[in-house]
């Protein structure tokens, strides 16, 4: 991926110098979590209620001293450019339709740190909070991501950064709210429906930032669709059921599974336009 010549965003918050020291932290993984949220399925608890409870462990210790700004290190400098290039892109998108792009602002930690909706921690992975507008990001996940799922690569790094860009954008359109009220109202097997169009969307909506983007500023380079198609398999429902049970359970799925998830991608990838990211409507 093309991104030494990108505009690196200032709009990081950057604790990594204050998380994780002296508290090894809640490393599960993406596996153990499924291993968890697997477990709440058969036992009849809803999966979401779960993450909540998971992600809602106080963080010890005094709150961590953050750095403004794009950070020095070389990983840190790149995900600046990713997330400047999202900032630009998006701001045309919604520019065209009438709109004007408030980005959000990206939290990079060890371990854990608290959020507004809850605790950040590593065993959830990568996840943006609606209520402070936030994505918040333990960069040890891209390790996790290239060892443990064979996925490396700069754009797989920049695919996962870019989906939880997308749902800021559904935040930000008004879909992730709608979406939640629904979820309210409905059964847990219609929630977790619910759910995995909410995330194909923003899969969808990754792919239009990446056509966007490369258009503009031409960052893909041979072989980085393939490495973003394979983190999104590699983090596809029936994936990390495979890995962590051995087998699939259709109706617990809340993401999507490694077809649906790279058949998104694609299809905002090729389109560019997120009139063709509508998955509440189509049959995924």
């Amino acid at each position: 991926m093309r991104w030494d010549d990108l505009r690196q965003s200032t709009n990081i918050e950057d604790v990594r110098g204050s998380t994780g020291a002296g508290a090894p932290g809640l490393r599960l993984g993406v596996g153990g979590t499924l291993l968890a949220l697997a477990g709440a399925y058969f036992f009849g608890i809803d999966p979401r209620l779960l993450l909540g409870l998971m992600s809602a462990v106080p963080s010890q210790g005094p709150a961590p001293t953050a750095q403004y700004g794009t950070p020095q290190d070389e990983q840190g400098r790149f995900i600046a450019a990713v997330l400047g290039e999202t900032e630009d892109a998006w701001s045309a998108v919604f520019q065209a339709q009438g709109r004007t792009y408030t980005p959000p602002r990206l939290v990079l930690y060890r371990n854990q740190m608290p959020s507004a909706c809850g605790s950040a921690n590593a065993a959830v992975g990568p996840f943006y909070c609606p209520l402070d507008r936030k994505v918040y990001l333990d960069l040890g996940f891209f390790q996790q991501l290239a060892d443990e799922f064979q996925a490396p690569g700069e754009f797989a790094e920049a695919y996962v950064l870019a989906h939880e860009v997308g749902h800021h954008v559904q935040n930000l359109l008004g879909i992730a709210s709608r979406v939640h009220a629904a979820q309210e109202r409905a059964s847990q097997a219609e929630g977790n429906q619910l759910s995995v169009k909410l995330e194909l969307q923003a899969d969808c909506f990754a792919g239009v930032w990446a056509h966007n983007a490369d258009q503009t500023k031409h960052i893909l380079e041979a072989g980085d669709v393939e490495s973003a198609l394979r983190a999104a398999a590699a983090v596809g429902d029936d994936t990390l059921q495979k890995r962590a049970q051995g087998y699939v359970v259709p109706e617990s799925f809340t993401h999507g599974s490694a077809a649906e998830r790279t058949g998104w991608f694609k299809r905002g990838l090729a389109s560019g336009s997120i009139d063709n990211c509508d998955t509440f409507s189509a049959r995924t």
